[in-house]
Order: structure tokens, then sequence, then C-alpha cells
């Protein structure tokens, strides 16, 4: 029987996304995608860096991405929010075949 709860192949034990992200208001949605993209950079960065495709590496805690978002984003209007989303994106597609060569060797994709 299908249900709502992910479930993943790889690394199945991921960090939850923070509470308020998950419960934030669909017209401010927005801000949830921006700290999903920050997050998605900085690990597929890390992965480079460190040459490792661990669990720990790939999937760590959201607290690294809240913090940038906290830091600098969060006082941002919707359109720079849309912008430093692009720019996040942009930023993890240039690490990503890299990353996917280390976490394909590592068994980890």
């Amino acid at each position: 029987m299908p249900t709502l709860e992910r479930s993943f192949d790889v690394c199945p034990e991921r960090p939850a996304e923070p509470v308020w992200m998950q419960e934030i208001p669909l017209r401010q949605a927005y801000q949830r995608v921006l700290v999903q993209d920050i997050y998605r950079a900085q690990n597929l960065e890390r992965i480079v860096e460190t040459g490792s495709c661990a669990c720990e590496i790939r999937f760590p805690s959201w607290d690294d991405a809240e913090g940038a978002f906290r830091e600098r984003h969060a006082s941002d209007e919707r359109w720079e929010m849309l912008q430093a989303s692009d720019a996040y994106n942009r930023r993890a597609s240039a690490v990503r075949p890299a990353a996917k060569a280390i976490c394909e060797a590592a068994g980890n994709w």
C-alpha cells in the first residue's frame, strides 16, 4: 500500500528538514526552496572538497544551510531569494558531475 513516507535506497537515515520549513505557508514556499538549494549546493561541494560520499557528508544536518539562509537571505525580498536560489543551483550544477563520480565510485548515488 503506498504511503506519503519517503524511503531511500541510498543513505536512508537522512535528517528531516527543519519543522519550520515543513510548515511554511504556500505563499512563502520560495524560502523553503532556497534553503533546499543551499543545502544541495553545500553538500555537493563538500563531497568534492573531501573526496568522500559518506552519508554524513552527502546528507548532513540542515544546520549549515539553515544558518546560511538566516545570515544571508532571511531579510531578502522574494525576488532576491529567487535570484539566490538560481545562484545556488548554478553552484550545485557546476560540481554535480564530480560529486556524482565520487558517489558512484562509493556506490552511494
